[in-house]
């Protein structure tokens, strides 16, 4: 259908008192269809646009709302034709255009609508850029401290759930040729291959977890002085990571007590950080790579010990990756995370807590303040429309 020229200009916003009497009468608007907008006008824009014209959000679903991010639909204008009702739901993926009524809105519908409510933004430009700057300009990021933990639960669930036991798997020596299923091996192998494979990953992550917990610190906490001088900034973050944990009580805001680097959990986390240096890196380290000895008589080998198949194979990566340790890790990490929180003073603590566990964070553009802009969970939902003629559920 062509949408009439003065179908936009004709729509009125009526008062929501009016909208609740209207739902009431029997005579009321019936039928309809659910029509979605996404990005076809930039949903701030259309934000602008009704508020710039109508003013306040109207629609019923504006008292229903929490006063916060944490709804289903989070503005909406209810809007009046001649043949029946508009409604647009700002929600958390799409607009939602409600037409109710006999508005017949087929075919090319939605489209023409967009294109007359584009055009009108000249007529209302000024208002528009006045609301659009009365609005708080956010960024939403990835805390990558986050990520990372979040990363490293899942391996260490799949890790887990292989439930690797070389205790009681080894494959023992052959005494003869009927010992081992013929698969045995293949299976064994194929389990930890990913395994080690798994503990690998993570050991990996470990200490970048842990420096990523101290980059959020200073992203979050770091002086204003500091923040402000490009070049003082740089110079804080690009540090190597002692000097910068050393160094937290004085780039930072909230630190009560200086962090003691020859602390336990300092010295511990510093160790893991050389011991994944050379993990990550290949460094040939005679001393935690050797695996056995042997005399060479000529091109004869002449063993100082035997060791089983499973020692010279499996068992040869199991002590390399460093599979016992992961455990052990693991606590490293979490106890220097635990002993940095406990310099900071006990109000910004807990403020910071609830920063470094969630995964979206906001940058408010304006004045660089961090906030926690949405719930950890998202939500949508679909109205689902009765069929014409279609009894009670």
């Amino acid at each position: 259908m062509t949408l009439p020229s003065d179908f936009l200009s004709s729509l009125t916003c009526p008062h929501t008192k009016e909208i609740l009497e209207d739902m009431q009468r029997e005579d009321r608007p019936n039928g309809g269809k659910i029509l979605t907008l996404r990005n076809e006008i930039a949903p701030s824009d259309l934000f602008c646009y009704f508020a710039a014209r109508f003013g306040r959000p109207n629609g019923i679903q504006n008292l229903l709302r929490t006063d916060d991010s944490d709804n289903l639909i989070h503005w909406e204008w209810v809007l009046r034709s001649k043949d029946g009702m508009l409604s647009f739901l700002g929600m958390n993926f799409r607009t939602e255009v409600w037409v109710l009524g006999s508005t017949a809105c087929d075919g090319d519908f939605l489209q023409e609508l967009v294109k007359q409510i584009k055009a009108d933004f000249s007529n209302h430009g000024k208002l528009m850029s006045e609301i659009r700057k009365s609005l708080e300009d956010w960024i939403e990021f990835v805390n990558p401290y986050q990520r990372l933990r979040a990363a490293i639960e899942r391996l260490r669930t799949e890790l887990d759930a292989l439930q690797l036991r070389p205790e009681d798997e080894a494959v023992p020596d052959l005494t003869s040729s009927d010992q081992i299923p013929d698969d045995r091996w293949g299976d064994i192998f194929a389990k930890y291959t990913k395994g080690l494979g798994l503990c690998f990953g993570i050991r990996s992550m470990l200490p970048v977890m842990a420096e990523a917990y101290v980059n959020l610190l200073l992203f979050v906490l770091m002086r204003p002085e500091l923040k402000a001088d490009e070049r003082l900034r740089e110079n804080t973050i690009r540090q190597p990571i002692d000097i910068r944990v050393k160094t937290l009580h004085m780039t930072c805001v909230g630190f009560e007590k200086p962090v003691d680097y020859a602390h336990d959990a300092c010295k511990a986390y510093h160790s893991l950080v050389n011991e994944r240096n050379d993990l990550l890196h290949g460094n040939v380290v005679l001393e935690k790579l050797k695996f056995n000895e042997v005399f060479f008589n000529g091109r004869v080998p002449v063993f100082k010990e035997y060791r089983s198949l499973w020692e010279r194979s499996i068992g040869v990566d199991i002590r390399t990756v460093g599979l016992h340790r992961l455990a052990n890790e693991l606590n490293v990490v979490d106890n220097f995370i635990d002993y940095l929180r406990s310099r900071l003073s006990e109000s910004l603590r807990a403020q910071f807590e609830r920063i470094s566990i969630m995964r979206d964070l906001g940058l408010n553009k304006k004045n660089g303040r961090i906030g926690i802009l949405f719930p950890g969970h998202l939500v949508d939902m679909f109205a689902v429309q009765k069929q014409a003629g279609e009894g009670e559920a």
